[in-house]
């Protein structure tokens, strides 16, 4: 049985959702917060396997939330649950440490199907939100991402220049650019690092 405290400054929804996670056979609402801090002292009390926090909330946000139940020893999985779909939330909700980002427009299936993920070790994001973060967060422009396809073709160095009309120097000063900007270790970490985030 999973445990679950909802966080929901929205009274009606916070009743409504709690309704629909009770009637799933192997789910249990242990508890409701309108609050941050009315969150915490939930959890501390009732120790959920997972917590469901909606962003916007009086006294300490979602997100606040999120970082403190981090530093908890036995922390229960966090799914944020938001009208917002900004990639600049998106961006701090991950930061934060959540298991989970949600938009509230989903369905209860979903929702349900997300919680069983995140006890099991997974992480859930909306779909449209990671393609939303990941267009806006590749640091590379358009020529750097080109020399780097071409260096995950196998290019050298030397080939580039050919390739490219420019200089060894130029080319070289380009290659230590996507590295840097990747904080990858070399030219083939910088290309594992773009693929496995879509970039290239």
């Amino acid at each position: 049985m999973y445990k679950i405290v909802l966080a929901e400054d929205q009274k009606m929804l916070l009743g409504a959702l709690g309704s629909l996670l009770d009637l799933e056979a192997d789910m249990e609402v242990v508890g409701q917060a309108t609050s941050g801090d009315e969150v915490l002292k939930l959890i501390e009390e009732k120790q959920p396997d997972v917590c469901l926090l909606d962003i916007e909330m009086p006294g300490k946000s979602g997100l606040e939330v999120a970082k403190l139940i981090n530093e908890m020893d036995q922390r229960p999985r966090i799914i944020v649950l938001t009208t917002f779909a900004k990639p600049g939330y998106f961006e701090k909700a991950i930061k934060a440490g959540v298991d989970g980002y949600l938009l509230k427009d989903r369905s209860i299936e979903e929702l349900t199907t997300a919680i069983r993920k995140v006890v099991d070790g997974e992480q859930v994001y909306s779909q449209e939100l990671m393609v939303d973060f990941i267009r806006e967060k590749n640091p590379l422009n358009e020529r750097e991402q080109h020399i780097l396809k071409l260096i995950a073709t196998g290019m050298t160095t030397k080939e580039l220049t050919t390739t490219l009309y420019l200089s060894y120097g130029t080319v070289r000063n380009y290659v230590s650019e996507i590295i840097q900007k990747l904080e990858a270790k070399n030219r083939l970490e910088a290309v594992e690092i773009a693929r496995s985030k879509g970039w290239i």
